[in-house]
């Protein structure tokens, strides 16, 4: 297993490195955190090839850029903070996390956000030497731009657009710029999920909207069909004709990806026969291995002249079931007939493919596909940029000193006004083993410190040393669509020295294991996790799994 102790980015500086620690508040100290992970297909790749998703674990509505020979990445966040990952690569296929686009309170304020409200499918795009993001936060202010000169940041604080909708895209014409996004249909809503496409010149010089707004797609490819939910909207142009590429039929199993094509930038577009260009909701519900809701695609042309396509999808471990949210895939574009084409309608999405004819390049430090596993000691003093927290911080509740991270109480899970104290990475597979070394005196009863696993504020489990009756155990607690815990199991612990916390997922259960002076128990076995399943507790994010401590 590599060793991995990540850099710097400006949030760890600010997630808070107003770094002080509240004296009087309850501390836990977290020496190591460790993560190996393995996915529950086996796909061997040959030479040559790359491995589907190319980014694994909840890293969902994926919208990538070219500029030169460097391709950059950013996937949505919703309400954790930092927000918005960037990533680099070479080749389409081998990607490092450069940073976070929202790493700064001043950016944003998720107060009183809940985990799936927030920031939703950014667009990245580059002009001039100048990086945009385009994006929408939902019940926090609506669309906005933020720029930067690095990809890697700072970014910019908010220029905020003055219309309704979601998923801005920004489309570049010479020097002229362009964003379509979803918004209401000029007519009265026809059934619940109509939405429509718009286009309107954005002054790219005044950060401001100039001229009208058109509408060019009305609810989907065939309005009478009833479509629902066009989405996530890309415009490009090739060989003289205009392309608009957008989602259609929903996040769930019907997603898709759709197109249209036009002769002039504001219409008419027509959708092709041949739609969609991507789904996965045609093929047997009872398949192998299935990836399914397929879609929110957005096109880049390599300097060699190929396309490809990033898109979502999810891995369901049983009956629709996935706990660890949608991840980016990768997928060849081909064109026939003037019409882009990624996927043969009734074809599986592969898990192994040709790679992109780009440099090869050296793996990543930290692998982001397959199989893999990382440690993190907290030797440096700030925090990798990975690690990521729930709702924008005000109040300091973390330091990394002394070869470990310590936590002070903050807010509690559920409370939406707050930040709890806790720090997380992402569960990139279903099959993941979790553990991390804590000291923790709880000080009275109720207080406790361990790892969380957050699909949200409602949905989630603790695993943790506490004290219950005047007496120290290590106790499991969870949350299914709930605002309270339920006592699962506990144990007596001699948590004098250090404590070791190991959660075993295996799709859709987990097992605890704990450890004290060499002995090694475990509390619970296959406890039925499917709670933090999308399916069950709603949203739009995965499982989330890290360090916490609460008081009462």
């Amino acid at each position: 297993m590599r060793r991995v102790v990540g850099r710097l980015g400006t949030a760890a500086a600010t997630l808070l490195a107003i770094t002080g620690v509240t004296a009087s508040a309850q501390v836990a100290r977290f020496e190591r955190f460790t993560y190996h992970g393995r996915s529950q297909e086996h796909a061997p790749l040959s030479a040559g090839q790359y491995r589907n998703p190319i980014v694994s674990g909840y890293y969902p509505d994926p919208s990538v850029t070219r500029v030169g020979d460097d391709y950059y990445l950013v996937n949505s966040s919703f309400a954790h903070f930092p927000g918005l990952p960037v990533f680099h690569s070479k080749n389409l296929v081998d990607w490092t996390q450069i940073g976070n686009a929202i790493d700064r309170p001043d950016q944003l304020d998720f107060t009183g956000r809940r985990v799936s409200e927030a920031v939703f499918a950014p667009d990245i795009s580059y002009h001039a030497g100048v990086f945009y993001i385009a994006n929408t936060c939902v019940a926090c202010g609506g669309n906005f731009i933020i720029t930067a000169r690095d990809p890697a940041g700072p970014w910019s604080k908010p220029i905020w657009l003055p219309f309704e909708g979601i998923d801005p895209s920004i489309f570049w014409e010479g020097d002229r710029a362009y964003i379509i996004n979803n918004r209401a249909p000029n007519e009265p809503p026809r059934y619940d999920g109509h939405r429509a496409l718009w286009v309107q010149e954005y002054d790219w010089r005044a950060g401001k909207m100039v001229g009208e707004s058109t509408q060019l797609v009305n609810g989907g490819v065939d309005l009478a069909t009833k479509p629902v939910w066009i989405e996530g909207p890309h415009l490009l142009k090739k060989d003289g004709l205009y392309y608009i590429t957008a989602a259609e039929g929903g996040t769930g199993d019907n997603h898709s990806q759709v197109v249209f094509r036009s002769n002039a930038l504001r219409g008419p577009f027509i959708p092709y026969a041949g739609n969609p260009i991507l789904t996965q909701r045609d093929l047997p519900a009872d398949r192998a291995h299935p990836v399914t809701s397929a879609g929110h695609a957005k096109l880049v042309q390599t300097q060699n002249g190929d396309w490809w396509a990033t898109f979502l999808a999810t891995r369901p471990y049983a009956d629709g079931h996935y706990n660890i949210g949608r991840e980016t895939f990768l997928l060849p574009v081909t064109w026939r007939a003037g019409w882009p084409h990624i996927l043969e309608r009734g074809r599986a999405i592969p898990f192994t493919a040709a790679r992109p004819r780009l440099p090869a390049g050296p793996a990543p430090a930290l692998p982001t596909s397959g199989d893999f596993g990382y440690v993190d000691e907290f030797d440096g003093g700030t925090l990798g940029m990975q690690w990521i927290g729930i709702r924008t911080p005000r109040l300091p509740f973390y330091r990394v000193a002394g070869g470990a991270l310590e936590l002070s109480a903050a807010a509690r899970f559920g409370d939406l006004s707050g930040t709890p104290a806790f720090l997380g990475r992402r569960q990139q597979h279903h099959v993941a083993t979790v553990s991390t070394v804590l000291r923790f005196t709880p000080e009275r009863d109720g207080a406790r410190a361990g790892l969380a696993a957050v699909q949200n504020d409602r949905s989630l489990l603790e695993f943790a040393v506490t004290r219950l009756g005047g007496k120290t155990v290590v106790a499991l607690y969870t949350r299914d669509l709930a605002d309270s815990d339920t006592l699962v199991a506990s144990a007596p612990v001699d948590a004098a020295g250090a404590v070791t916390l190991t959660i075993r997922a295996d799709g859709g259960t987990m097992a605890f294991d704990y450890a004290t002076g060499g002995a090694r128990r475990t509390l619970t076995e296959r406890l039925d996790t499917t709670f933090l399943s999308t399916q069950r507790a709603g949203g739009f994010v995965g499982t989330v799994v890290g360090p916490f401590v609460e008081a009462p």
